[in-house]
């Protein structure tokens, strides 16, 4: 049996920083969704180490005609060098107060559902008739097969269709690598949705361990189901680029009214430095047959994330600009990891808007409370009646001195005026210790977290650490 996370505070948290947590809004006790892994017998994927147990990267989403339905999925038993042993969903019919016993998706060996040894980037989306659309990076660590995988399931989650392959590069071509893909199902238009991700092509050798180094090249992909997920759309180029350049974090976002597409991402170009990197965007009025030319919002100035008393890196979204969309509007939003207000010594949450379609962006404001202390893997969402919410890690409880520990608490802001401010946060969970993660590049608890806006709710799907415990460091939860 599983042992459940320990509410104990960790020690060494300095007064200003307990004065801080004790005036914003605290919610009830998270619901742990996770379970023992359904994975723990398998040893297909090495050579590499495996945390057994433990979660990381989740993905929410909310049935559009039934906010209360849900799904969110996660990969299971993290690789340190890549991937995980495969990736799982659970449903929840409530609201996310209760969650089903996670399923294996069919992408990868361990799963059985397909001979690629490793998954990874998991990603769901819910369409107008209850249909999801799941998707995932399937690739072997012994050579460079990899692919894009999908999967449909018609039951909220409960089981899901053997998977259907968008794109493959296996052996011998050793050229390509297909990452970071995601998947958007229409909010208006039954059995229809949307694939995009980054295509890096490099001369040899698996890029999966280097996936923040600039490729040779990295344009965006696209692919769509007309058909419910039976069949998808031969994979064509959206984003054509010269030699060293790539995008990465390629997500699209629907205006409901119009049916036009939104691809937001991160464009790198050289010189390299974390402060290649470009939040950009391109669009698309007819259904993804043709695509404007990127639009480039701003500079990502990214520093990426350390322990500020040790230096240890950790692993965040850094590289990932997160979108969102009024349902109602079309107004829309795009949140990341930036430096800008702090004389570029730590990563914080941005945010910029556009209320015209994308034609003009709002300068960018500082989401999080600023604390002095980094504040990472931004999720950002918006609910049926306007209001924006987004969520965050940040380090505020690391005490000066601490070397042991690396106190993490995860906080949600709010926005009624269309993000212009962002009023009173409240506390989701924590703090615990982030040193107990997986050691993927560093701490490792995802490159995105999940976020869901249900109707006028937002749910929150996330990952913590089971603080000091190595043989289940990381559990999933929910906090509706």
């Amino acid at each position: 049996m599983r042992c459940h996370k320990t509410r104990a505070l960790l020690s060494g948290i300095p007064l200003a920083a307990v004065l801080l947590t004790t005036i914003s809004t605290v919610r009830a006790a998270p619901v742990l969704v996770s379970r023992p892994s359904v994975f723990s017998s398998c040893n297909i994927g090495g050579p590499g180490k495996n945390y057994v147990n433990a979660e990381v990267e989740p993905w929410i989403a909310a049935n559009p005609g039934n906010p209360s339905a849900l799904i969110g999925v996660w990969q299971q038993d993290r690789w340190d060098n890549g991937g995980a042993h495969g990736l799982v969903a659970s449903s929840s019919f409530d609201g996310g107060y209760t969650w089903g016993t996670p399923t294996a998706l069919p992408f990868s060996a361990c799963a059985g559902g397909t001979d690629y040894e490793r998954a990874s980037d998991p990603w769901v989306s819910i369409g107008p008739d209850g249909t999801a659309y799941a998707v995932s990076i399937s690739f072997n660590q012994s050579n460079n097969s990899n692919a894009v995988l999908a999967s449909v399931s018609k039951d909220g989650g409960l089981t899901w269709a053997k998977p259907s392959t968008i794109i493959a590069n296996n052996e011998p071509s050793l050229q390509f690598f297909n990452d970071k893909e995601s998947v958007t199902a229409s909010p208006t238009r039954t059995g229809v949705a949307y694939a995009v991700w980054d295509r890096l092509e490099l001369p040899n050798a698996n890029p999966y361990a280097n996936r923040h180094t600039a490729a040779f090249r990295g344009p965006s992909l696209f692919s769509k189901t007309t058909d419910g997920g039976v069949t998808w759309s031969t994979p064509s180029v959206i984003v054509a680029l010269p030699s060293r350049q790539q995008t990465i974090g390629n997500q699209i976002v629907v205006d409901s009214e119009n049916g036009t597409l939104y691809d937001f991402f991160n464009l790198i170009t050289p010189p390299f430095s974390k402060s290649a990197g470009k939040v950009a965007f391109i669009k698309s009025t007819d259904d993804g047959a043709t695509w404007t030319k990127p639009k480039i919002i701003t500079g990502l100035q990214t520093v990426s994330v350390f322990d500020p008393n040790t230096g240890e890196a950790v692993r965040s979204g850094d590289d990932i600009p997160e979108p969102a969309i009024d349902p109602k509007t079309g107004q829309l939003y795009v949140v990341w990891q930036d430096s800008r207000f702090n004389g570029g010594h730590y990563d914080e949450i941005v945010l910029s808007t556009s209320s015209d379609g994308g034609v003009t962006w709002s300068a960018p404001v500082r989401v999080n409370t600023p604390t002095g202390r980094p504040a990472f893997n931004p999720s950002i969402r918006v609910n049926s009646s306007g209001t924006v919410a987004v969520t965050y890690y940040d380090f505020r409880n690391l005490a000066d001195g601490n070397t042991a520990t690396l106190p993490t608490d995860i906080w949600q802001k709010i926005s009624a005026d269309k993000g212009s401010t962002f009023g009173n946060e409240t506390h989701l969970a924590g703090p615990f210790d982030l040193k107990t993660a997986p050691n993927a590049e560093g701490f490792f608890v995802g490159d995105y977290q999940g976020l869901a806006a249900a109707g006028t709710r937002f749910l929150p799907f996330f990952v913590e650490t089971n603080s000091g415990n190595l043989s289940n460091r990381t559990d999933v939860f929910a906090q509706p």
